[in-house]
């Protein structure tokens, strides 16, 4: 046990009012990561292989997505709203042939809510057909949209991710490559990126490295050249039976092109910064992230949490599917049983499509139901990745209760989230992040637990650090600024600059 701040409170016992019809919808009770980006160089069908990448990524967007492919000659793209099984059929990755290819899974962030802003995005410039996959924020983006514009800019979207083309397209640098590593200089914020030419693949990340991009082979088959891969996270390069290479280095530009694999560094001097919260909530349990298995880093944060902040309790229960592999760790720690007492129906499909706010309000009922048989009598500890409005963890906790449990304890495996993203992540602004608001003892009345406890920063970045042996533990490479509200960049709201969204 240590100093966490814990807080008990006897819950009330009383059945949902009417007032929780007014609530939030569930489906923004949560942060939204907002793309995934896939590449593929050198395979006869590389469109139908980036939409397998494309969708091992859908958790990191079900808005849009699309893919772009290249032959050397020609450059095709497709685009549509909704999740890659809807749009991707046979008929029409037929229609994207090509030996290389770069896809993105969307959920926006800056830039409408529409099908113009999809991408891949693809201008046709001085320095060619460029197409371009985002996964990020820019922060800087006033000054720069206002410079090109003036210098006879033209865009096509409302989207942030069209800035970097149109400042290659713009830059006097003699070379396509200098010219991508020079507007790469010019923009700041967090982007991991995959952009492809008619004949060649590139794959970036900024100097902070705030979004994982990692780079992998598929051998060739008797003799032929191997096939490199870009993919957003790891688990992308297991369907396609690729081996993982490398991460993107933070300030990394990587060229593919007939001649080989060649690399530079546009930045070598910036603080990396990258994002903990895709070792809390959004990348996959097998995915090597930063160096990193997040199944070990999420099972540490687990485990620690339990240290921190123990409680007697009878059940372990994890909040599925995100709070599973914490509460795997807390229930190795505390040496209390683990079981899944809620279970979730993956078949829902996104509430947020569903117009009637009263059927909204209905979200978090129909996508879990509590098993009655082990929560009866229970003293149950609910282990969750986050809370950020509080209305879905009250909706959960007060199911526990009505199931039968005894007491209900909520434990997250993480800091509270007092803090707006400006680096790619949806976040609800600071007045609607109760942390930024109330107290923890606050919280734990209003989501009517018996007690709450969140896991420390320092048991966060322990959780998340890689430990080598004899090695001294870096503690400073990640950005943990909706915890602490320290940027590692000076921010602007993008919403200032670009039309507001539905989403962000």
């Amino acid at each position: 046990m240590s100093n966490t701040p814990q807080h008990q409170h006897p819950a009330p016992h009383h059945p949902e009012d009417l007032a929780e019809l007014h609530e939030a919808d569930d489906h923004f009770d949560t942060l939204r990561e907002e793309c995934g980006v896939m590449a593929i160089y050198n395979h006869p069908d590389a469109a139908r292989l980036t939409y397998w990448g494309l969708y091992s990524l859908q958790h990191r967007g079900q808005e849009s997505a699309g893919i772009a492919s290249a032959d050397g000659t020609d450059v095709n793209d497709i685009k549509g709203m909704g999740l890659v099984s809807e749009i991707f059929t046979d008929d029409v990755l037929a229609k994207l042939p090509g030996y290389m290819a770069i896809g993105h899974t969307r959920y926006s962030t800056t830039g409408d809510s529409a099908l113009l802003n999809a991408q891949p995005i693809s201008v046709e410039s001085t320095r060619g057909l460029i197409a371009i996959a985002h996964n990020g924020n820019l922060v800087n983006l006033g000054n720069s949209k206002e410079r090109l514009e003036r210098d006879g800019a033209v865009f096509q979207t409302t989207s942030d991710s069209e800035i970097i083309i149109q400042l290659i397209a713009h830059s006097r640098q003699t070379t396509l490559v200098d010219s991508i590593a020079d507007a790469l200089t010019q923009v700041d914020g967090a982007f991991s990126i995959v952009m492809m030419t008619r004949n060649r693949i590139f794959a970036a990340r900024d100097p902070h490295g705030f979004r994982p991009l990692s780079m992998g082979r598929i051998p060739g088959v008797d003799g032929a050249p191997d096939t490199f891969v870009f993919a957003s996270e790891t688990c992308a390069f297991d369907l396609l039976h690729a081996k993982y290479e490398r991460d993107v280095e933070p300030g990394e530009l990587i060229m593919v092109s007939e001649d080989g694999v060649t690399s530079r560094y546009f930045d070598h001097n910036t603080k990396q910064a990258s994002c903990v919260f895709e070792h809390v909530y959004f990348a996959r349990p097998d995915s090597r992230i930063f160096g990193r298995w997040v199944q070990q880093s999420r099972e540490e944060m687990g485990r620690t949490l339990a240290r921190e902040s123990g409680v007697p309790a009878d059940l372990i229960v994890p909040v599925p599917d995100s709070g599973v592999t914490a509460a795997i760790g807390y229930a190795a720690e505390s040496g209390i049983p683990f079981n899944l007492g809620l279970i979730r129906n993956h078949y829902v499909g996104r509430t947020f499509i569903q117009p009637e706010q009263r059927v909204r309000d209905f979200g978090v009922r129909m996508k879990l139901n509590p098993v009655r048989s082990l929560l009866e009598g229970q003293r149950v500890i609910l282990i969750d990745d986050s809370i950020i409005r509080g209305t879905t963890s009250r909706k959960i906790v007060r199911m526990v209760r009505a199931a039968g449990a005894k007491e209900v304890h909520l434990r997250i495996s993480c800091p509270p989230t007092i803090s707006p993203c400006f680096y790619g992540v949806d976040t609800p602004s600071k007045k609607d992040l109760i942390a930024a608001n109330k107290s923890i003892e606050e919280i734990c009345t209003f989501i009517e637990a018996d007690s709450l406890a969140y896991l420390s920063l320092d048991g966060l970045i322990h959780s998340c650090t890689i430990e080598k042996p004899g090695a001294t533990p870096i503690h400073n490479t990640f950005c943990t600024a909706c915890y602490t509200g320290d940027y590692p960049t000076q921010w602007v709201d993008v919403s200032e600059i670009l039309p507001a969204t539905t989403n962000a």
